[in-house]
């Protein structure tokens, strides 16, 4: 049985615990609202881009569509683009991603596929590592970036295009977290390039409405898949940062009320010890005492 200075101890030890949970659940609930609002801010723009790459590439077909779009006609080589975060104390937010990711790399090997990884975010390396070291491609470092925004989306952007261009790979896939609550953070694994053609819709196009397009679909194309690759891209470090900060906070709040209940059982049990310690004293005395 401890004794009662390291229950003591113990129990000042997880109080001093607890004070930093709940700090950091305090920090990332106030990060929280901005990073989601972040994040749902960009959601309407790259729906609607969606849908004006929708109507141009309804009208775009065969040689004269641009190779980001087109594709280079194989699917051999597939490159899987990984967005984890840069800090831990996030629950199971990293490893789900990684799970998400590694769950495609199997079923794309299984087929008989070359499978590369492009990380994203530190806290996906390792795990990845452990199984796949081989077929790490490259890392992308946001850990000294403060505010991730649209440059670290267009840096990575710009070096996948060029990397494709190269013919380094057929396929990348996009692996990062959705947003939809504190609770909640749904791993998603959305096909990044070639772009996919998206499905015609009667909204979004614009209805039965005739559109001219000035100058042609294919020169609009050139300049706007990019473009949208970027913004796939942002959107996906947006969701990442609203995703890490609810986490963390779910997280958090569970550490404090785990120390909490903790605290109430070293106490429990620092006072029974406390009165036996004191009865066996009595015990002693009057023993001592009756001698006399």
């Amino acid at each position: 049985m401890a004794s009662l200075k390291e229950l003591k101890g113990r129990i000042n030890s997880v109080k001093s615990t607890q004070k930093i949970t709940k700090a950091k659940q305090m920090v990332a609930a106030a990060k929280l609202r901005r990073a989601q609002a972040a994040a749902e801010a960009a959601r309407p723009y790259a729906e609607r881009l969606t849908g004006v790459m929708a109507s141009l590439a309804s009208k775009v077909a065969g040689d004269s569509a641009p190779k980001l779009l087109a594709g280079t006609g194989a699917d051999q080589r597939h490159l899987l683009v990984v967005v984890n975060t840069d800090k831990g104390l996030c629950g199971g937010l990293n490893a789900n991603i990684v799970k998400a990711a590694k769950a495609k790399a199997r079923a794309l090997i299984a087929e008989g596929k070359d499978v590369q990884f492009y990380l994203v975010g530190k806290k996906g390396r390792a795990p990845i590592k452990r199984d796949y070291a081989e077929r790490i491609e490259k890392h992308f470092d946001t850990s000294e970036v403060r505010n991730i925004g649209f440059p670290e989306a267009e840096a990575i952007a710009d070096d996948l295009i060029e990397r494709f261009e190269k013919g380094e790979f057929d396929i990348a896939h996009l692996v990062y977290p959705v947003f939809k609550s504190a609770l909640a953070q749904d791993p998603t694994v959305d096909q990044l390039i070639p772009v996919p053609s998206p499905e015609t819709d009667a909204t979004a196009a614009g209805g039965d409405a005739v559109v001219s397009y000035e100058p042609g679909e294919e020169e609009i194309l050139e300049e706007l898949l990019p473009r949208y690759v970027k913004t796939q891209l942002f959107g996906a470090l947006l969701e990442r940062e609203a995703s890490e900060q609810g986490a963390s906070m779910t997280a958090m709040d569970n550490a404090t009320r785990n120390a909490g209940d903790l605290i109430n059982k070293l106490t429990i049990q620092y006072n029974r010890s406390r009165q036996a310690a004191i009865t066996t004293e009595l015990i002693e005395i009057i023993a001592g005492a009756e001698a006399l």
